[in-house]
């Protein structure tokens, strides 16, 4: 699935002056449906017919960690040619419980990565359930701001959050949005990314 993904944005991303890989997670990578149907292929669409300054090449893996993440990106970066870093991981990590100093230890580590191939990182925060408890909700919820604050990179909102309010938006998990939200999705991220776009211009 992530081959296809891949090929497709390389494919069409000629038109663009800025490539994004995206090393995310099941919310990214066309969960519980085809992957011309997620938001990430939806959005590339839509700039390939705004002829927009960028495109995103689709590196996600249902149930990736930000170990698993930090395990993949030097491969990544050998293999593409990147301009920009999206990072959304860590919600599986949340969703395991795992310490939220591992969690921001392997994003700083992924951010350094990227930095050293001087890729440019943009982090989107991340949320999980609130029956995690509040102490270790707000501990994980720092994380994300922590890690941008101190590397000084871009921080975006969790995308998901206004789908994630309605029911009838998410699947029966109450964890991963409808195929019916992915056009949503896709407009957040959009409206995340297209001001980061136009400061470079």
């Amino acid at each position: 699935m992530v081959a296809l993904l891949v090929t497709h944005t390389l494919v069409n991303q000629s038109l663009a002056h800025n490539s994004i890989v995206l090393l995310g997670d099941s919310l990214s990578a066309s969960y519980g449906m085809s992957e011309d149907e997620g938001w990430v292929w939806l959005l590339n669409e839509q700039l390939e017919q705004e002829k927009a300054d960028y495109r995103i090449i689709n590196a996600s893996i249902s149930g990736e960690t930000t170990g698993g993440g930090l395990a993949r990106l030097p491969g990544i970066l050998d293999k593409n040619e990147v301009d920009y870093l999206l990072v959304e991981l860590g919600g599986n990590d949340g969703l395991r419980g795992f310490p939220p100093k591992l969690i921001k230890n392997n994003l700083l580590q992924i951010i350094q990565l990227a930095k050293q191939k001087n890729v440019q990182v943009i982090l989107s925060e991340v949320q999980i359930p609130p029956n995690y408890g509040p102490r270790y909700n707000k501990m994980f919820a720092e994380v994300f701001r922590s890690a941008a604050s101190e590397t000084q990179i871009t921080l975006i909102p969790f995308f998901i959050a206004n789908v994630a309010t309605d029911p009838s938006l998410m699947q029966a998990d109450g964890i991963h949005p409808t195929k019916q939200a992915q056009p949503m999705l896709a407009k957040t991220m959009k409206q995340h990314l297209d001001p980061i776009f136009q400061e470079k211009k």
